[in-house]
């Protein structure tokens, strides 16, 4: 979370003190919400659910995804995306990322086997992957492609907003993200009948109070509905994203810029697949080994990304133990559908993403940040990989205090 304040505070007053928190009624603020992102994505639909979970489970089942499904997911991303695969009977197969730390497009091709259904491609902290590369194995091989959005609220790939390439795109408004509602998340689709499905998944009584479609029958559903609460405070939100990720964009670039001449030492840039489009919320940096980038980070206040705990599939206790359902008779993992899945797992499988995530740091952007405090962490960059790359000693004087680094952004653990 970024900003928040007394625009939300009022938002959300007003809903309350007209007494209508039920999302469906007049002037309803997540209809109105759900209007304007779909008109800022270029969707055709937006639809918004309890969380960016919920999301990724509505867009799957919208899609047909299901029990004798396999789907593609990166080894590296928060394990939502792994266990919305679960939640819809469907089994995810663990691929490789590259450098940029998003799914291999290579790694992508490779995994599929006869079962391979989808992939879904995740954007993770907000960088964008090879959506045309991934876009053209998915057509070769017929697959469904879901953008995992859900760290990438506010940005896009080559012109074109996140989630609106793929078949279907989710995104979350959780605390940790660009935009917030507290928590939160959302679905965008095209295709009109896949929409309706998706609502289904959502809301599965949605039908009451929106009308029938003749076209579409019905399925239970668990049900996912956002309150007026949420729409409120994200129609505040909505107001400030283009200017928060422009202001984003415009830091990383002044930091990758100005810092260029450290990657003779030893710190580069890590590769971006569309630098002018995406969120920028972090800066990037490979070192040349998993050491190093441990010695940077304590020295600059960065992490590194091996470190983020359950964004990497060694920590996807569910997954890896086959812990797919609460009940053994509705695990994925134990249906007849799914016995011609890959279902085995080793936390050494995709050792090469271990690899690049062990020995790159992220340094996170802020859109309030002046540019004195760029400025600073320009700087304390260079004392950083002078220090531990050129082995000049560390002197603590010469580290410049940046009062307004988000403390919040660096607990990356729990995003």
């Amino acid at each position: 979370m970024y900003t928040i304040g007394e625009e939300e505070i009022d938002a959300v007053a007003k809903v309350i003190r007209k007494k209508a928190l039920f999302r469906y009624g007049e002037n309803s603020e997540c209809a109105r919400f759900e209007e304007r992102y779909a008109r800022h994505l270029g969707a055709r639909h937006f639809d918004l659910a309890a969380s960016g979970s919920n999301a990724l489970v509505a867009a799957l089942v919208a899609l047909g995804v299901g029990p004798g499904d396999e789907v593609l997911v990166p080894a590296h991303t928060y394990m939502a995306t792994a266990t919305s695969v679960l939640s819809s009977g469907a089994i995810p197969v663990i691929v490789d990322i590259d450098e940029t730390l998003t799914i291999s497009p290579q790694a992508i091709e490779a995994a599929i086997g006869p079962r391979t259904r989808a992939v879904i491609p995740v954007h993770m902290w907000g960088t964008a992957c090879d959506m045309n590369r991934i876009m053209d194995i998915a057509r070769r091989h017929n697959l469904l492609v879901v953008e995992d959005a859900c760290q990438g609220v506010g940005g896009g790939y080559e012109g074109r907003k996140f989630g609106t390439i793929g078949d279907a795109g989710a995104f979350s408004f959780n605390y940790f993200k660009n935009m917030t509602s507290g928590e939160g998340g959302g679905v965008a689709i095209n295709d009109d009948v896949t929409a309706e499905r998706a609502r289904c998944v959502i809301d599965p009584c949605h039908f009451y109070w929106q009308g029938r479609d003749e076209r579409f029958t019905p399925f239970s559903a668990n049900g996912a509905r956002a309150s007026e609460l949420m729409g409120a405070m994200l129609n505040v939100q909505l107001d400030r994203i283009d200017g928060m990720i422009s202001a984003m964009r415009s830091e990383r670039d002044q930091i990758l810029d100005a810092t260029r001449s450290l990657g003779n030492l030893g710190l580069s840039p890590a590769p971006l697949n569309s630098p002018k489009h995406d969120c920028a919320t972090y800066v990037f940096y490979s070192l040349p080994s998993a050491d190093l980038a441990e010695r940077f980070s304590a020295v600059f206040p960065s992490v590194v990304v091996g470190k983020t705990g359950r964004h990497n599939y060694t920590e996807w206790d569910q997954v890896l133990l086959g812990a797919g359902a609460a009940h053994p008779a509705m695990n994925p993992y134990n249906m007849p559908a799914n016995a011609e899945c890959r279902k085995t797992y080793r936390k050494d499988m995709c050792a090469k993403s271990l690899e690049i995530l062990d020995r790159t740091i992220m340094v996170p952007t802020n859109p309030e940040h002046s540019q004195k405090e760029i400025d600073d962490i320009i700087h304390n960059i260079g004392v950083a990989a002078r220090s531990v790359l050129e082995g000049k000693p560390f002197d603590e004087a010469d580290f410049r205090k940046i009062a307004a680094i988000d403390a919040q952004k660096y607990d990356v653990k729990s995003a």
